[in-house]
């Protein structure tokens, strides 16, 4: 239910900056940057956070935070008080709940399915996901041309208060909150230690960060491209991001045996080299119609490098951790996954305004396909789902 909110607001909101506020894509830039700043700055602590604590309750309360945080923009709208700068400092604290909902979220998961079903319920996630992010969009663009992009927020924050009632229906038993405590930067030390001198997480993180920070360049351009040079509007924006959804549902209905068909790591490697080659069509695609279709063909191919590679990485990396430290494992790779947000948003605005829509399009495609082939040259490439 919230990823279903989120992917509306991902049309919304991009579209409320460019087309309400006539945001720069420098400005679209710092807001994404805002959205991912505490992951940089708070990501290491969030996870002994985490494993200091029972999940599930943390997953309730920031789910009904950020419902809060997202029903402040069209309250604000509604008065007049809404800018480029408040949505930047509304989206830090969104960022923050966030960050604590991910952590938890990725590391509550082993806590539900038993380890012989991990792969299946990551590959059911993404589909999840990929479901809402088909539907989402659509709906996010019907509701900018219905309601305004302001208010079509609101569904994004009723989404996130539907997920926290629904995850409080859960009835499990969690393992008891350990009661000795080292000091937190041992305990962050020892996440990232686990992460990055594990000889087959450390690859897959360090491409992982690197992804993030050109396909952040990438996802920044994306909307003021397509809106100001291909001629999409509301809705055909929304259409084009459908596109990664449904691609992500396909890919992720196939990842398990593809998995097994060529093994985990080649698998994961193949989805890398996917993602400069969806973003092609996009850089290519010219004014008018034709632009919707290539700019959905592009996404298409997106979603289903997410939905291959993702459940696959998520389970290797759940696999191998021990639950003592699933929560900072998964905290140190996301937040400096997400943390590159705030090189690659900013640095994508401002290499857009200065250089242009396309040129700055194709440095992010070089990025990705950089990241792909050092994956694919790294030890990454022989892991299997039997190492431990």
């Amino acid at each position: 239910m919230s990823d279903f909110g989120t992917f509306i607001t991902a049309v919304a909101l991009q579209y409320l900056l460019v087309h309400n506020l006539n945001a720069s894509a420098t400005d679209v830039g710092v807001v994404n940057a805002a959205r991912w700043l505490p992951y940089l700055l708070f990501g290491l602590l969030a996870g002994v956070y985490v494993d200091r604590r029972r999940r599930l309750p943390l997953l309730i309360a920031t789910d009904v935070g950020c419902a809060v945080v997202l029903g402040v923009i069209p309250l604000l709208a509604a008065v007049g008080g809404l800018s480029v700068p408040v949505v930047v400092a509304l989206m830090v604290p969104f960022g923050l709940l966030t960050l604590v909902n991910d952590a938890a979220s990725t590391s509550f998961l082993p806590r539900v399915l038993p380890a012989e079903t991990l792969e299946a319920g990551n590959a059911r996630m993404i589909q999840s996901m990929s479901a809402a992010q088909t539907v989402g969009p659509l709906v996010g663009g019907g509701l900018v041309g219905l309601i305004r992009a302001p208010m079509a927020l609101l569904v994004d924050a009723a989404s996130y208060l539907f997920s926290g009632l629904l995850l409080a229906t859960i009835r499990i038993e969690e393992p008891a909150v350990p009661v000795e405590r080292r000091h937190v930067l041992t305990e962050m030390r020892e996440g990232m230690a686990w992460v990055y001198r594990h000889p087959m997480l450390a690859p897959l993180a360090l491409t992982s960060h690197g992804w993030f920070v050109f396909n952040s360049l990438l996802q920044t351009v994306y909307v003021p491209f397509a809106i100001r040079d291909a001629g999409l509007n509301g809705f055909t924006l929304g259409v084009a991001y459908a596109g990664a959804g449904l691609g992500g549902v396909i890919g992720s209905s196939v990842s398990s045996r593809v998995g097994r068909w060529i093994g985990l790591g080649p698998a994961v490697v193949v989805a890398q080299f996917l993602f400069p080659v969806a973003s092609v069509p996009i850089v290519l695609a010219p004014h008018g119609v034709i632009a919707v279709v290539m700019i959905t063909a592009g996404m298409i191919c997106f979603g289903f490098a997410v939905g291959l590679g993702s459940p696959l990485e998520a389970t290797y990396q759940q696999a191998v951790t021990p639950d003592r430290l699933q929560g900072r494992m998964n905290a140190t790779v996301r937040s400096f996954n997400r943390g590159m947000y705030v090189i690659g948003a900013p640095l994508g605005g401002v290499l857009a305004d200065a250089i242009g829509y396309r040129p700055t399009l194709w440095v992010g495609i070089a990025g990705v396909g950089a990241m792909a082939v050092w994956l694919g040259l790294s030890r990454f490439r022989h892991a299997s789902s039997g190492d431990t």
